[in-house]
């Protein structure tokens, strides 16, 4: 049987758990009576853990929020995770985290054990971030809590927004979630005045406060938040634009295709368009040739050009005549 502080520690440490546990199987899980659990609950109230108890089939306990934080209980895995994560947010992730990453890694990397401190410091000697081929647009940690906090209480939010032409607009939304995808973060909400759907570049938004009325959540647009970010960040930067029949089922072409890349309508059971797009036409014409199906294009004109070019060239490299 643990002695009480061991017993004690153990107990806080299931607590933190994200579930509610009756006092049988706590008693349970310590080799101790439901009295003796009873008491331990009472001790850490009385240390300051703001331990909750409800009843009924579903009840139990769980350790709630309090006045001040907490000791956290990490088991090795989490505890290395934590730490990985905080040298991360230190690189400037989140621009105005780097401080306070700092200090909380400083904190935890004074009471890692040394099994666990040797792991860390081998996994950051030994892996390296290649910088950003561009300079990553500053997010306020401010202004992203201030976002996440209106999707959270599903209040309306009012904001001033530069446009992708630089020209300021005020907006009003009812956010739904923040989106990090690739260098930068987006907001997904429900444009009031345009009654639509809209993603706006987090680091172009300065909020108004306070924040407006509460508002019910709407269905989030296609269902997958993630992917309708990526489709439409990626089309609004793509230079060039492409409707392309494909001579393949459209599910076998939508295996191929990330949704950042293009879109899949099938016409029948054999043939499908895919809208896609790209910076450049020779990265759309990489694209289709991946997909490794016959397929017709007929504009936009650039593109028909590079490929006809490209036919040739892959003609004369293998000793047959040009196609024209």
């Amino acid at each position: 049987m643990l002695d009480t502080s061991a017993r004690l520690l153990r107990l806080l440490s299931l607590l933190q758990a994200p579930r509610a546990w009756p006092g049988s199987e706590l008693a349970e899980r310590l080799g101790v009576s439901g009295r003796t659990v009873r008491n331990d609950i009472e001790r850490l109230r009385d240390l300051g853990y703001p331990v909750d108890a409800t009843r009924g089939t579903t009840g139990g306990y769980r350790l709630g929020a309090g006045a001040a934080m907490p000791p956290l209980l990490l088991d090795d895995e989490e505890a290395v995770a934590v730490t990985i994560a905080l040298r991360t947010a230190m690189q400037g992730a989140v621009p105005g985290t780097e401080e306070t990453s700092l200090r909380a890694l400083t904190k935890l990397e004074q009471v890692l054990p040394s099994r666990l401190r040797r792991r860390v410091r081998t996994l950051m000697a030994y892996t390296v971030a290649v910088p950003a081929d561009r300079p990553v647009p500053a997010v306020s940690a401010d202004v992203l809590t201030t976002l996440v906090s209106a999707c959270r209480d599903q209040e309306r939010l009012r904001f001033d927004y530069l446009d992708h032409a630089g020209s300021p607009t005020r907006r009003i939304v009812e956010p739904y979630r923040a989106v990090n995808w690739g260098r930068r973060w987006y907001l997904v909400a429900w444009d009031v005045e345009r009654e639509d759907w809209r993603t706006f570049r987090i680091d172009r938004i300065q909020p108004r406060t306070p924040t407006g009325p509460r508002f019910t959540p709407r269905e989030p647009p296609g269902g997958d938040v993630a992917a309708y970010v990526a489709l439409r960040v990626s089309g609004a930067a793509w230079r060039h634009h492409a409707r392309v029949t494909v001579h393949a089922p459209a599910a076998a072409v939508a295996e191929r295709i990330n949704p950042a890349v293009g879109t899949v309508e099938a016409l029948d059971a054999d043939t499908c368009v895919l809208v896609t797009g790209a910076d450049t036409v020779q990265t759309l014409a990489a694209y289709l040739g991946m997909l490794d199906f016959d397929f017709d294009v007929t504009e936009p004109p650039e593109l028909v050009t590079h490929l006809r070019g490209l036919a040739d060239r892959y003609a004369r490299s293998t000793g047959e005549r040009p196609l024209r």
